[in-house]
């Protein structure tokens, strides 16, 4: 059953994942109004492996990231929207300014991000240490939650 995981928690489940031979797929960020575009990132996730993990920015790394006006959703309300989707196994939060602590922990199979990062993938030294891959996915134009809350303030 889909769930939010403590660090604790979810470093266990892993650990349990790995014995089962299941691939573990991680992905991060905001996911502030989730879009069609987030969905069809995290559908893209999902399909590379058995277990997708998501992590979200806490609120005061969202807002450190995005500025003070931002998250538009609580974390509690991103966890409980992105769990909805079929895509998504679990989610965890991270506080730091990139989640490469709870990445290197974690050690995915697979770490996910939108190309949009490929300057900079943290975490990816770890887990192309460990033996996994790092996949970087073309985003699509025209979802952006930036560009929602913009349109949004416009009218």
């Amino acid at each position: 059953m889909p769930a939010v995981y403590s660090r604790p928690d979810l470093a266990a489940a892993r650990a349990a994942w790995k014995l089962e031979n299941k691939t573990v797929v991680f992905t991060n960020g905001c996911y502030d109004l989730l879009h069609p575009g987030h969905v069809r990132l995290l559908e893209q996730c999902r399909s590379m492996g058995d277990i997708l993990i998501l992590a979200l920015n806490t609120d005061s790394s969202v807002a450190r990231y995005k500025g003070p006006h931002r998250p538009l959703l609580s974390e509690q309300q991103r966890a409980e929207a992105a769990l909805a989707l079929h895509a998504v196994d679990a989610v965890t939060f991270f506080d730091e300014d990139t989640p490469r602590e709870l990445i290197a922990q974690i050690l995915p199979d697979i770490l996910v991000k939108g190309a949009d990062w490929s300057h900079f993938v943290a975490g990816r030294e770890e887990v192309e240490g460990a033996g996994g891959k790092v996949v970087l996915i073309p985003l699509e134009p025209g979802h952006s939650t930036t560009n929602i809350e913009q349109e949004i303030l416009s009218r």
